[in-house]
């Protein structure tokens, strides 16, 4: 029996970086000793405190459905999240917990698009953006930045794509998989051109905020154009940062209406977060930031020496970035050399040849590159500089 899927799926293909993953456990279950710098993973243990507050729900009970939009508590810590990180002030109606951010920007690309609708997206982009906004039926629009522009869409650029259809703007900062933030100048300038686009909606992806290390303070889009925070969707969660990936807690704030509409599509969907993983996103939001911090410290020292290791590789060049855990250095001139087809083919190389695992910069729309996840060890860092030179460097 032959069964066949929704056409739609033809448009969209599986997460790359999720690709890269399942490419690595099944060499080393093979006993092949990979280095992966593909995961987009802190390596570091969920903080204690945090750990302690799930053990505790547990103990309490609390492991029965929740509201579907989440706790009345864990929405008051994202509350006063806002106001104290951000100077934004959302009602509890205008705050929606998710599955992980990534469920929050799914959830708002049903609730907004319609067939046809597009979505500007600034590559290179994080690998699900383009998928979502297809699976919502809508057209991806790609505005293309690269290494000189330090990876940023430009007031010019942005205005020249914006039509009559437009209805999101995609926004990423601290970006994956670039680690490229914007400045409030910047975010201000982009606010004046969509200030004239009154039916255009602004996520701001804001998932890395608190591993940032550049000299001006982080600044959200809503926070620097507050004349758009009335249509402007920013989106969060506690894995990045507090270290909990695995548990599974994104969140959004923005205007009640399409808030609203997103909780209808979870309610049909997952339904609530999991209880006990918002119990834990309770305390990481409320507690002792401390291990933030350190992990950030962590974080800027590796991001130093991996930048500096792989601008001293020919044809490689990276730029420092100002976020996130990722480098991304071109190496278009490496694949040349090398008498390589592409970006993938030198993957491939690195991996079969190396063994170190990197992802493809086409899987970020941005071909001729590579990302690098720093979230590993120093000393495993240093070990897959050495491997990489024995490849790039001969």
């Amino acid at each position: 029996m032959s069964l066949s899927v929704s056409p739609r799926m033809a448009r969209v293909k599986p997460s790359p970086t999720g690709a890269v993953l399942a490419l690595v456990t099944e060499l080393r279950a093979q006993g092949r000793n990979i280095i992966s710098l593909g995961a987009g993973e802190p390596d570091f243990d969920t903080p204690k405190h945090i750990r302690d507050a799930a053990v505790a729900a547990i103990a309490a009970g609390q492991t029965r459905y929740t509201p579907i939009d989440g706790t009345p508590a864990l929405k008051s810590a994202i509350q006063a999240k806002f106001r104290r990180e951000n100077g934004l002030d959302y009602e509890s109606a205008q705050i929606i917990v998710t599955s992980g951010g990534k469920q929050a920007l799914f959830n708002l690309c049903m609730a907004l698009l319609a067939p046809g609708d597009e979505a500007i997206i600034p590559t290179p982009c994080w690998v699900s953006y383009p998928d979502m906004v297809r699976l919502a039926e809508g057209e991806p629009v790609m505005i293309e930045t690269g290494i000189e522009q330090h990876f940023k869409v430009t007031p010019a650029e942005l205005e020249a794509r914006l039509t009559d259809r437009t209805r999101l703007v995609v926004l990423n900062s601290p970006g994956n998989p670039t680690g490229t933030s914007y400045t409030r100048a910047e975010l201000e300038a982009l606010g004046s051109v969509l200030d004239g686009y009154p039916d255009v909606v602004v996520v701001s992806d804001d998932i890395y905020e608190h591993i940032y290390w550049a000299d001006e303070p982080f600044v959200s889009f809503a926070t620097a154009c507050p004349e758009l925070f009335d249509r402007t969707v920013t989106v969060n969660g506690v894995s990045k940062a507090y270290a909990m990936t695995g548990w599974r807690i994104g969140y959004a704030g923005g205007p009640a209406e399409l808030i609203s509409a997103m909780k209808t599509v979870q309610s049909q969907s997952t339904s609530n977060p999991c209880s006990v993983s918002q119990a834990a996103a309770q305390a990481a939001l409320d507690g002792d930031q401390r291990p933030v911090r350190e992990m950030c410290s962590a974080y800027r020292l590796r991001h130093d020496y991996i930048v500096a290791a792989l601008n001293a590789i020919p044809g490689v060049q990276c730029r420092h970035g100002e976020g996130a855990f990722y480098a991304f250095p071109r190496v278009q001139e490496a694949v040349e050399r090398l008498g390589l087809a592409d970006d993938t083919a030198l993957a491939k190389k690195l991996i079969a040849e190396a063994d170190v695992a990197c992802v493809p910069g086409a899987a970020f729309e941005a071909p001729g590159y590579l990302r690098m996840s720093f979230a590993c060890s120093q000393e495993t860092l240093e070990e897959a500089v050495n491997r990489l030179n024995r490849v790039l460097a001969a």
